[in-house]
């Protein structure tokens, strides 16, 4: 099977592509062979930096983790970071080149082709199977002459394509009718099966309606995936896990919900401890009961603490930080804790400077460098219960712009990279604390402490639960929705259609 692919296409947005591929990616590693993900543009916040210091977008990372191999920006050679309404930063190959309105980048696209192309090759000839990922629909019929990411990467690749159609919202067969049909008939003829996923219920009331699909189009259903509770990071900010809270433990967590967040991947892991309740707050009502509020990385930091003074979040947080309760930032997070943020070149935003929420004692200043590296390092606090955890290891990812200037209030408790340099830091009173890594939790050892940290001042004590890593969680979860695919998708004409062999219609008609 070397050097053969497959690609995932959807009737739009949010059907369910990217879990669809790290499924099948886990199910051909698992069936032995050796597979690796692709999506050739990816607009999204969540960002990864790569071991050689490259940023790609996140939904291709837990691809590659599904597919058991190191994330490399081959598989996501564009991403697209939304800076605004308008205008996004544009990373090629890891790299930003700048950042431009959506009329520019259509201009722009045309000499990423061969790029992609080149890239893609690279990487299809490394394994025995390329799974790739499509954006949005292939049906946006006034974007088709610019895509890059659809069936004109079918077709670069040589790609057969299957189709998803996400049947809760209602009208699956409509979507998926009439994406087929708004295709030029050699597009359409790429579409060898047809999947819907997000089910629920009985699919033999379906049945008539899978019958009568695959007579109009000619193109087999080969499964209708069931709606499945698997908590696997998300691509970007549509997603549900804004509008839900996690867990029922006593320590109540509140993640500010910044218009422009980024990375909120870091949170992925706080409901696994039993003690927590996490909740995405975006008024200031929704901080009020609060033990710990968490600021996440964002890519407009200014802009988003504008956003957090004028409705009122900034004087609520400031209160709880007064009180005594936890506040972490992390990446942007961290930056808006400090007295002063000053943007002289408009890196990230329009208004050059801001009063920051000053709970830690530093200024910051944004830069055009922006640093992008894998980074580890240990607790080391001189002072306050930090202290008792000094030599915890931590692992993450560093993705910003800006630098720290740190005055005499602020206490260093985490140190990355052999530096000598400070990059965690926490205020006298040990409740205000920030840092650039992002993945802090990822271990569960440093969130079990804070949380830990958090029950001994309500006199709740340990609740003796085990430590659970993002790795084991990730693993855990990647293996059931492995299992969940393969029982209601046939893996066999999956595999037929990758070897070229036709899978005929009509599984779905009466004995």
């Amino acid at each position: 099977m070397r050097g053969k692919s497959l690609m995932f296409q959807g009737t739009g947005s949010s059907v369910g592509k990217s879990l669809l591929c790290a499924a099948v990616l886990r199910i051909m590693k698992q069936d032995g062979y050796t597979v690796a993900p692709f999506k050739a543009q990816n607009m999204a916040l969540n960002s990864y930096a790569t071991s050689e210091g490259l940023e790609m977008g996140r939904a291709q990372v837990t691809q590659a983790e599904a597919a058991m191999i190191e994330p490399s920006v081959k598989m996501n050679p564009v991403l697209l970071k939304p800076t605004s309404d308008r205008r996004s930063q544009v990373i090629v190959n890891g790299v930003p080149v700048g950042t431009m309105s959506a009329m520019e980048y259509e201009q722009y696209k045309p000499q990423l082709r061969q790029d992609i192309k080149r890239i893609y090759d690279e990487l299809e000839s490394s394994v025995d199977a390329v799974v790739i990922e499509g954006a949005g629909s292939p049906a946006e019929i006034n974007l088709h002459d610019g895509d890059i990411v659809n069936m004109s990467m079918a077709k670069a690749a040589d790609a057969p394509v299957i189709l998803i159609g996400d049947i809760n919202p209602g009208g699956v067969f409509a979507a998926l009718y009439g994406t087929v049909k708004l295709l030029p008939e050699d597009e359409q003829a790429r579409i060898k099966a047809i999947v819907i996923n997000k089910f629920r219920g009985d699919v033999k009331i379906l049945e008539p309606g899978l019958r009568m699909l695959e007579e109009m189009l000619n193109i087999p259903i080969i499964g209708v995936i069931p709606w499945m509770d698997i908590d696997i990071e998300d691509e970007d900010s549509v997603t549900e896990r804004f509008d839900r809270q996690a867990g029922n433990g006593p320590v109540q967590v509140a993640v500010v919900h910044l218009p422009h967040i980024s990375n909120f991947t870091d949170f992925n892991i706080l409901s696994t401890e039993r003690s927590v309740s996490v909740r995405y707050a975006k008024r200031a009502a929704d901080l009020e009961g609060a033990d710990i509020i968490l600021l996440p990385g964002t890519k407009n930091t200014i802009e988003d603490l504008n956003w957090l003074k004028q409705h009122g979040l900034a004087d609520e947080i400031i209160r709880h930080a007064r009180r005594g309760g936890i506040v972490f930032g992390i990446c942007g997070g961290y930056q808006m804790l400090g007295e002063r943020l000053f943007d002289p070149n408009h890196t990230e935003s329009r208004i050059p400077e801001m009063a920051g929420l000053a709970l830690l004692d530093f200024d910051v200043t944004f830069h055009e460098a922006k640093t992008t590296v894998q980074s580890h390092g240990s607790i080391d606090c001189a002072e306050g219960w930090l202290s008792e955890h000094n030599g915890l290891m931590l692992d993450g990812y560093e993705i910003h712009t800006g630098t720290n200037d740190f005055r005499e209030g602020c206490i260093p408790f985490l140190r990355l990279n052999g530096r000598e340099e400070v990059d965690g830091v926490v205020n006298a009173a040990g409740n205000v604390m920030g840092t650039y890594l992002h993945g802090i939790f990822d271990t569960g050892a440093f969130w079990h402490a804070l949380v830990k940290h958090v029950r001994e001042a309500k006199g709740l004590g340990d609740d003796g639960g085990e430590i659970l890593t993002m790795e084991e969680f990730r693993r855990r979860e990647y293996d059931r929705l492995a299992a969940g695919v393969r029982q209601n998708i046939d893996m066999d004409a999956v595999y037929k259609i990758i070897r070229g062999e036709d899978v005929p219609i009509g599984r779905w008609n009466d004995d």
